[in-house]
């Protein structure tokens, strides 16, 4: 058996499989993989990206953290923008600004770290070249790929408000973009249809020819540093020069005498283990799955943790986070006791969750390697530097748009995300890999894939398949398959909606289990999705 890989894009997930059956490892699938989702789904991720790893190595007994984040380029300055503040996105994503500023174009764009994470990642623990990862990405930009479904529909689907930006407007923003993902008329790809990107071919080989540092320091990089000067951007050339990832990013924590590693802040890991803590204090099982007294019992779990983190979280290296704090077992009692007495949480809105617009992939190999890697481009900022193919990343919508808060704007830093690639682990054995794009619902995601698992025995397809809720800020929320009979006994307690989707909505976990006796491997695809679960 060579392994297992998942993720939401099958012709991404097969050439992992390829790099399995082949004899390489988790890590060099998991990199072949993301560079094959960036051609697949440009404005999801890419080279112009960022990146979050979480790594267990066969040989070793805990988990390996790298975060390669988005970084605010150093013309930044935290009040540049007070006096184009429109509103708060009502869907906790941001603030809208006049001329949308923070979310589409060159004044959006941060410090991609996407590159660099998966070129170390490549080199302290692959097995093959640089090269060799990223030509299967190139073959497919350059062949050009089936347009599927959920690719051209997104491109068509309207813009939630007037201030928000669609799919289709990051690209008629940008020239560039234009001319590779609209046809002649003006119109978007169909789904059946062939989409080539040989820009983005010649670039991903020139990398692989010269090296992941090309695109920090050599010509790449002055191409990239060029273009983004010409166009009033806030990255400079020094900031792709000083670009570096950051070690040891990892939070741990315990659930019913299981280990949970996660992202550590500005992303998703310490509020995943918040909210396990709390409901550690709960017999879910008795309760019953999505029962009435379970889903509110989750969903205030999920909405103290989040009063928690929405006014505090932030770079850790520009701000003093309160982590210990947030995960200690005494804060989950004080918030166990507060549910307990039915009385109600508030939750400030933060606007700094998140697009939901990332992807993720989850490996395994046969010698017990695992990765978790989550990686983004925000929603993209349209921006293609000409001649290269790939868009950068639209990263400033995560900051908060005044001076004062915690995230804040300011030279080099990162901002908040929800990002929580999840290893799971059983007396220093991981059994349960997992991860998804979904923005700050990542969290509450991951979490109830996590609960199916430890606390109700699902097998990884059940367990990823069941329905979902979501509670951050104010009502609950959840999908249709939740009869309304159950959503009129929760409403006694606390408001709740359906939403429209059945499946999707939230976001979308892509994970591996672990038998701990066995060590056969399972895998799932969120069924939100076109995704995949390939054992090889």
């Amino acid at each position: 058996m060579s392994g297992i890989i998942v993720a939401p894009q099958p012709l991404a997930v097969e050439a992992g499989a390829k790099v399995l059956m082949a004899g390489g490892n988790a890590i060099d699938a998991a990199v072949t993989c993301a560079a094959v989702q960036g051609i697949l789904d440009p404005q999801m991720c890419g080279l112009g990206g960022y990146a979050m790893l979480n790594l267990h190595l066969a040989n070793g007994d805990k988990s390996i953290g790298i975060d390669g984040p988005a970084l605010a380029g150093s013309k930044v300055t935290p009040d540049m923008w007070v006096d184009k503040v429109l509103r708060p996105n009502p869907d906790g994503w941001g603030y809208f600004l006049e001329g949308k500023v923070n979310d589409a174009g060159y004044t959006s764009v941060c410090t991609p770290g996407w590159v660099k994470a998966m070129a170390t990642m490549l080199e302290r623990w692959g097995t093959i070249s640089w090269a060799e990862a990223l030509e299967p990405a190139a073959r497919i930009a350059e062949e050009g790929f089936i347009v599927g479904d959920r690719l051209s529909t997104g491109w068509l689907r309207p813009r939630p408000y007037p201030e928000a930006c669609s799919l289709l407007d990051y690209i008629e923003a940008n020239t560039e973009s234009q001319r590779i993902y609209l046809k002649a008329d003006g119109s978007t790809y169909q789904m059946g249809e062939r989409l080539r990107n040989p820009d983005y071919a010649q670039s991903l080989r020139d990398l692989g020819a010269r090296g992941a540092d090309d695109f920090y320091h050599g010509a790449l990089a002055q191409r990239m540093s060029a273009d983004l000067a010409a166009n009033g951007a806030y990255v400079t050339a020094q900031d792709l020069a000083n670009y570096k990832l950051r070690e040891n990013q990892l939070v741990t924590g315990t659930y019913r005498g299981y280990t949970v590693t996660s992202a550590t802040a500005p992303h998703g890991g310490p509020t995943l283990i918040e909210i396990l803590n709390i409901l550690e204090g709960y017999d879910l099982a008795a309760m019953g799955h999505n029962s009435p007294d379970y889903i509110y019992t989750v969903a205030m779990a999920m909405k103290a943790a989040f009063a928690d983190r929405n006014p505090t979280m932030a770079d850790p290296e520009f701000e003093d986070v309160p982590l210990q704090w947030m995960m200690s077992k005494e804060r989950a009692a004080e918030w166990q006791a507060h549910i307990n007495a039915g009385k109600p949480i508030e939750v400030s809105f933060s606007g700094t969750t998140g697009t939901p617009h990332t992807t993720h992939v989850s490996v395994v190999d046969g010698a017990g390697n695992c990765v978790a890697l989550t990686h983004s481009l925000g929603a993209s900022s349209g921006v293609i530097t000409p001649g290269l193919g790939f868009m950068y990343n639209n990263s400033m919508i995560n900051f908060h748009p005044l001076p004062g808060h915690p995230n804040s704007m300011a030279p080099g830093k990162g901002r908040t995300t929800g990002m929580a690639p999840a290893i799971v682990y059983k007396d220093g054995k991981p059994v349960l890999v997992l991860g998804s794009p979904g923005a700050t619902r990542i969290i509450t995601s991951n979490l109830q894939v996590i609960l199916n698992v430890l606390d109700f025995g699902m097998n990884i397809n059940d367990a990823v398949a069941a329905p979902r809720i979501d509670c951050q800020v104010s009502d609950i929320r959840c999908h249709a398959r939740i009869p309304e009979y159950v959503c009129a006994e929760v409403r006694k307690k606390h408001p709740i909606t359906r939403i429209a989707q059945s499946h999707g909505g939230f976001a979308l976990v892509h994970a591996i289990t672990i038998d701990p006796q066995t060590g056969a491997l399972a895998g799932a695809a969120d069924t939100g999705a076109d995704g995949m679960a390939l054992l090889v």
